[in-house]
């Protein structure tokens, strides 16, 4: 995992790296999301980023359907980075968006694939569910690492 032992330029919990750890430990249990996306031989770089920033806050590199290493920085080119403004992460990981949600925010563009297709991946049902499945389990992460940090 190369994630900086000191203070990160990400001062948003959502995307530092103590989140991400927990969001690798929740996809990758039993019941995550990793056998589902291994069913489909799911490998990739994923990035996680903010619609006005030139570069995403988080990386996800997933080999086999499992989070293989989390990341805030690469030199390796996401085949998925997604973006939305910060408020609307946050808002989605208070309260996960379903399918609808998601598609409306792409059609009105307040959700961005800057790279992947995002048309193509939701005609698939499995990579569909999995990619809504995603935000339950970053909201997940939120509340625990939320809970952490008050006890």
């Amino acid at each position: 995992m190369n994630l900086p032992t000191q203070s990160s330029p990400v001062s948003d919990p959502v995307f530092s790296p103590k989140w991400l750890e927990v969001l690798r430990d929740e996809w990758n249990r039993k019941e995550g999301l990793a056998n589902q996306l291994r069913q489909v031989g799911f490998n990739s770089v994923v990035a996680f980023g903010v619609l006005d920033e030139e570069q995403p806050r988080a990386y996800l590199v997933i080999r086999d359907g499992e989070i293989d290493e989390v990341r805030v920085s690469t030199s390796n080119s996401p085949q998925w980075d997604i973006r939305a403004d910060e408020s609307q992460w946050q808002s989605w990981f208070s309260e996960p968006p379903g399918l609808l949600a998601l598609g409306m925010a792409f059609t009105s563009r307040s959700l961005q694939f800057r790279q992947g297709n995002y048309p193509a991946m939701i005609k698939d049902p499995l990579m569909a569910e999995s990619f809504v499945r995603s935000f339950a389990l970053m909201s997940k992460a939120q509340k625990k690492l939320e809970s952490e940090q008050q006890n």
